[in-house]
């Protein structure tokens, strides 16, 4: 066995992490700039005929693309234990993963979904399919994790989101969201197309696997729940967690784990290609 690898498996079986950790510059057509990405690969990557599954890590309003690996520390572990590269890309102060109507230094959607992948996917040793990708995120990234995922059903496999803005309608006044795509009052029409809820309208036979979760005390708990309920109402199949928490790291932190655990047996367990 090669020495590399024994030592990974080694660093595993105690409990350390052998992952390392990436800072990337992916530069942006759409946006005309460099755009950084923290980019986590699990010890096992030094095994050179290895290829592994991607989940996208989206970071909330005023984070960064380093915010996760900051906050929760253990990623590193999960990507030992998981086997798969996480990929945090930065998705400006206030983006919401969308390509602004209005100001075209902000197109996430276009970053994301389409430079991101294509940069990770050139560069690093992925299994470069839909049935492989992954994306979830936190507030304003669990937003844009599901928007993606249901606009680009052909990229991601699974999709997931942790107190998601689901439902950026009832909060017109928050978050720059109405810099992005214009006051709610005369740009009533752009709220509801780049709301997640009304999104969801387009899945069908092609809806990636999902796990959407919100703690109780949580001021977007509302809005999830009535995703919650839409999805059952269309019969789009769908992991639903609630459970006491608030919008904070604490939840997220632990949130997080349960995720790419749900990602993990995705990527593990036979699916059928899209129809």
């Amino acid at each position: 066995m090669n020495k590399l690898l024994l030592t990974v498996l080694l660093c595993i079986a105690l409990g350390a992490s052998c992952s390392t950790v990436d800072t990337v510059n992916i530069y942006s057509n759409a946006m005309h700039r460099e755009i950084k990405c923290v980019i986590v690969k699990p010890g096992t990557y030094l095994d050179q005929y290895r290829t592994f599954p991607v989940v996208y890590l989206l970071h909330g309003y005023s984070d960064r693309y380093d915010t996760w690996i900051r906050k929760v520390p253990a990623l590193r572990e999960y990507t030992d234990r998981y086997g798969m590269i996480i990929v945090c890309p930065d998705g400006g102060y206030s983006s919401w993963y969308f390509d602004s109507p209005l100001d075209t230094a902000y197109r996430f959607e276009t970053f994301v979904s389409r430079e991101v992948v294509a940069f990770v996917d050139k560069h690093y040793r992925t299994m470069a399919s839909r049935e492989y990708r992954a994306i979830t995120g936190l507030s304003m990234g669990g937003h844009g994790a599901l928007f993606l995922a249901f606009r680009h059903a052909g990229t991601y496999g699974a999709a997931g989101s942790m107190s998601g803005g689901v439902d950026m309608r009832p909060f017109p006044d928050n978050w720059d969201i109405a810099k992005r795509i214009g006051d709610e009052k005369i740009f009533g029409k752009n709220w509801e197309a780049m709301s997640v809820v009304t999104v969801a309208d387009q899945l069908g036979a092609n809806a990636p696997a999902l796990m959407i979760e919100c703690g109780t005390d949580d001021f977007f708990f509302k809005v999830n729940l009535q995703l919650h309920h839409k999805l059952l109402a269309m019969k789009i199949p769908h992991d639903w967690v609630e459970r006491p928490g608030q919008h904070s790291w604490d939840y997220w932190s632990n949130a997080v784990e349960y995720q790419l655990l749900f990602f993990h047996r995705y990527f593990t367990h036979p699916h059928p290609p899209l129809p």
